[in-house]
């Protein structure tokens, strides 16, 4: 049986919220204030499966109740009402640990989502034989085929509760057993059973997909889709067509309708990676899709309902982004509801052996050879990298020396940087000269201009081979030659 408690002193709200949910076979208890609320939790806290409550009561705040809720009964989800518009206030329930929020007047779609939504939240919650007894028959049927067939079946997802577990001797694939990272598997875990927008930071290369990955999987939308979007990749004037789609004809070269990255998230997790790239411009349009859950199509008239939640990530600093003018305070406060930290591997030592074991294995697989080992002084000489790449710059590295390396074990002179064969390096004076390049405005672009022009003189100007020798992607590349000024 599944029962749930509706706190609102507008009896009306009361009445519609309990008839509509009553018809998903849901038994409601209502409560017009705090005193109510507190008396019905006292007798039956421990067979609710979640709890709708209005903001602003005669005796109290929404707010208090939750905090109550959370040390009574922390598992039971909490959805609170605001008033339409009332971002700030939704924005303080999701901080303050509510499940969702949902704003006046109550549509009874979005009544069914989060009905939805909190049945899968409280579910995933509990031991897995508690499952079939909590939900009804409709909600357990979904609940069963979202976590015990979705789940396993895809590689990369650990089983359920897998990563609150402070030791490795899970599947997950944030791996490291430091306390950095229990920290993390552990707050991930906890993050997932919410609808709160998550915001990730953390350098390049740390692994910040992986974590939003982790949260999707985890989540109660596992069994939707999973939909990444690289801001900073997909040119400013084509942005918001990929985003929230467009019709036919609505501009030039649209000769088919798009639904847009958002619509295609439906029912799961849109993923923002570097969302400060977004242009000032398309950041209110996107304020606005995530305050009222809607989007409007380029070229059409009229707004379409969306059911993701949104999770985004940069390794910019988005503070001093918001304190320079290029990214919104309002739209920051909105994304950034829970912020997830992912460390550097240079915090993390720790976990290198199993990191780079993971890594060469997974290498060794795809190639189809032995498995390779790394030495005690190979190990060594990579702790004591600066890693500003991280644990890209990490499976660069390994990558890089698998290439080269034939026999089943790899020591130091395997990773070291090598100067490359069959061509001299030409002098740092010289490359100025030869290729015309612009100043360096530091030694450390100096020293990266040389490696950069060393590596074309290699390759016979390879554009695409001087990327991959220098862990860069083409683009990359493309951007420095462009910023130095160099002439090919």
């Amino acid at each position: 049986m599944t029962a749930c408690l509706i706190v609102d002193d507008e009896h009306d709200i009361r009445t519609l919220i309990a008839l509509s949910l009553r018809r998903e076979a849901v038994t409601c208890h209502l409560a017009a204030d705090l005193t109510q609320a507190r008396a019905i939790l006292a007798e039956h806290g421990a067979e609710l499966s979640f709890c709708l409550t209005d903001m602003h009561l005669p005796d109290g705040d929404g707010l208090d109740l939750l905090d109550e809720i959370r040390a009574q009964f922390p598992l039971l989800p909490v959805a609170v009402i605001t008033a339409h518009g009332q971002v700030d206030a939704a924005v303080r329930a999701l901080k303050a640990g509510a499940f969702d929020f949902v704003s006046k007047p109550i549509e009874q779609q979005v009544l069914k989502r989060l009905l939805r939504d909190a049945l899968k939240a409280h579910a995933l919650s509990q031991p897995p034989a508690a499952i079939a007894h909590e939900a009804p028959a409709a909600a357990a049927h979904e609940i069963e085929r979202d976590t015990a067939e979705r789940l396993p079946s895809t590689p990369d997802t650990p089983p359920l509760g897998a990563l609150g577990r402070g030791d490795q001797t899970s599947d997950s694939p944030l791996i490291g057993a430091s306390l950095l990272m229990q920290n993390l598997r552990e707050t991930l875990q906890k993050v997932a059973r919410t609808q709160a927008p998550v915001f990730i930071c953390g350098e390049s290369g740390t692994g910040k997909e992986l974590v939003a990955r982790q949260i999707h999987a985890h989540s109660g939308r596992a069994g939707g889709p999973f939909i990444p979007v690289n801001c900073g990749a997909i040119p400013a004037e084509l942005i918001e067509s990929e985003l929230f789609g467009h019709k036919k004809g609505a501009f030039t070269g649209a000769n088919t309708a798009n639904l847009g990255l958002f619509r295609a998230a439906e029912g799961g997790s849109l993923f923002l990676d570097e969302v400060a790239e977004l242009p000032l411009g398309l950041q209110v349009k996107l304020l606005r899709a995530i305050q009222e859950r809607k989007v409007r199509p380029v070229g059409e008239s009229a707004e379409v309902p969306i059911d993701i939640r949104i999770i985004s990530a940069s390794h910019q600093d988005l503070n001093a982004a918001v304190r320079e003018g290029r990214f919104r305070h309002d739209l920051f406060y909105r994304l950034n509801v829970i912020e997830l930290r992912v460390p550097p591997l240079r915090a993390r030592l720790d976990d290198l052996p199993a990191l780079s074991a993971h890594i060469l294995h997974k290498l060794c697989e795809r190639e189809r050879r032995a498995p390779v080992m790394l030495t005690a002084d190979a190990l060594a000489w990579l702790a004591a990298e600066p890693f500003e790449g991280n644990v890209r710059e990490l499976e660069n590295r390994l990558e890089r020396a698998l290439a080269l390396t034939e026999g089943a074990v790899l020591n130091r002179p395997a990773l070291a940087d090598e100067p490359l064969p069959t061509a001299a390096p030409l002098p740092a004076e010289g490359m100025s000269a030869v290729w015309q390049v612009n100043p360096a405005t530091s030694p450390i672009e100096a020293e990266e201009q040389r490696q950069v022009l060393h590596a074309l003189q290699h390759t016979r100007w390879n554009r695409t081979e001087a990327a991959r020798q220098l862990g860069l992607t083409l683009r990359q590349l493309r951007y420095r030659l462009a910023k130095w000024g160099v002439d090919s």
